[in-house]
């Protein structure tokens, strides 16, 4: 058999494993589409985002945090009490996301940490929060007193 002949009895073969397979990605790509798409006509507007001031240093503790960044970042600042969960293995990581409290999750500027967020939610998880602008927004407000320096300001 030359190498031609090899090629094309390779691509053969993989198309006849594949053939029955591709409809029910198909199927599975289209039922994910309707998931996401049913979340978004119903999601409130802002999607479950949350400021740092607007978690008073008290109520902390109620949250189980996530840093979704990568553990480099990770290890060299942030926010106490965090655990670290890279933002694009949330869903593989689910199992070990509480359902039962408040969990909050965040990077750097917020992006990466939203797009978490999203496939958390769409995947169920309702009680999953976002913190807007990240782990940099958090420190520039002052941290778990974001909420008390944003009082003081008002009055």
């Amino acid at each position: 058999m030359n190498k031609t002949t090899q090629v094309l009895a390779t691509l053969t073969l993989a198309a006849a494993l594949l053939a029955p397979v591709t409809p029910v990605l198909a199927d599975n790509k289209m039922i994910a589409i309707d998931e996401m798409e049913a979340y978004l006509d119903f999601v409130e507007y802002g999607g479950a985002v949350i400021f740092a001031e607007q978690i008073p240093r008290e109520e902390w503790p109620n949250f189980h945090v996530i840093d979704a960044r990568d553990a480099t970042q990770y290890a060299q600042d942030h926010i106490p009490g965090a655990v670290n969960l890279e933002w694009r293995r949330v869903l593989a990581e689910r199992d070990a996301i509480p359902t039962g409290q408040p969990v909050l999750i965040y990077c750097n500027t917020g992006s990466l940490s939203a797009q978490a967020g999203f496939a958390l939610r769409v995947a169920g998880f309702d009680n999953v929060l976002i913190l807007q602008g990240g782990f940099e927004e958090w420190k520039a407000k002052g941290g778990f007193d974001a909420s008390e320096r944003m009082t003081r300001q008002g009055e």
